[in-house]
């Protein structure tokens, strides 16, 4: 088992950053977004099909809503109307996940990676030569070991934090940080209204414990896979921007605003 990860997954993303790094100025950083929009690009099918689910969940929000209206006091019947308007309109509640559950093992290939690329150790580049398929094993006497310095970071260990403040000694950790805020941003984005308080409260919870869960992870993991969080969650934001708006950043309309835009949508002629 541990052969054929090696094999399908760790050797060739440890063999893409390596020739990221060659080519792109001989800078990790630079190599590990490009890697980044690698990714993406190969994902790009599944996290499409994720955005256009979340917009159709967004629009589908007005006859949720109802639903939850007529059968407020029969839940088993207000999940079967609710599943069967999902299928009637071809969407798969749970159909955002698939993206997440495919970038978990590329987060865990991409850590071992670091950790592996970016060794000093003569054991540790003795190992890496062993990882690093053979036609490219000249290129690679010339540029290992690989330079793992970017800005105030060793993409090798955690960040270590900025003095932002001059009035305190204290070490602000600049990419956690950028993690929180940018999941926060995806969550909030692809959010959907509910009109069940209790359902509301768990959406609430959830759209605050995943960016602090990923920040919290950030704080010990190498900047370098922090790097890449930030990168794509800025580039899915981009995305998520063009396909569906600012989704549930926008502010709420206050009743008389949604008063008036419902009227607006009764004297729309039909058909």
């Amino acid at each position: 088992m541990i052969d054929v990860w090696n094999i399908l997954i760790q050797q060739p993303m440890i063999n893409l950053l390596f020739l990221l790094y060659a080519g792109l100025f001989q800078n990790f950083a630079v190599a590990i977004v490009g890697l980044t929009i690698v990714v993406r690009l190969l994902t790009q099918p599944l996290n499409r099909q994720q955005l256009r689910s979340t917009k159709a969940m967004q629009e589908l929000q007005p006859q949720i809503q109802a639903l939850q209206k007529k059968y407020a006091k029969d839940r088993e019947k207000l999940t079967e109307e609710t599943m069967k308007l999902y299928r009637e309109r071809g969407i798969n509640p749970l159909g955002g996940c698939l993206p997440l559950v495919i970038q978990m093992p590329i987060w865990i290939a991409l850590y071992q990676a670091i950790i592996q690329v970016l060794g000093s150790a003569p054991e540790q580049l003795l190992s890496l030569f062993q990882f690093i398929y053979p036609p490219l094993h000249d290129l690679a006497r010339q540029v290992i070991p690989i330079n793992n310095h970017f800005l105030w970071l060793r993409l090798d260990q955690p960040d270590p934090g900025l003095p932002l403040l001059p009035f305190l000694p204290i070490l602000i950790p600049i990419l956690p940080i950028i993690v929180v805020v940018t999941t926060w941003v995806q969550q909030k984005m692809v959010s959907v209204p509910v009109s069940d308080p209790q359902q509301a409260s768990m959406t609430q919870t959830m759209q605050w414990m995943m960016p602090i869960m990923f920040g919290w992870f950030t704080l010990s993991v190498p900047s370098g896979l922090a790097l890449y969080w930030v990168t794509s969650g800025l580039i899915g934001i981009i995305t998520q921007y063009f396909t569906t708006g600012w989704g549930g950043l926008r502010p709420k309309p206050t009743p008389a605003r949604a008063a008036r835009n419902e009227r607006k949508r009764e004297k729309k002629p039909r058909g």
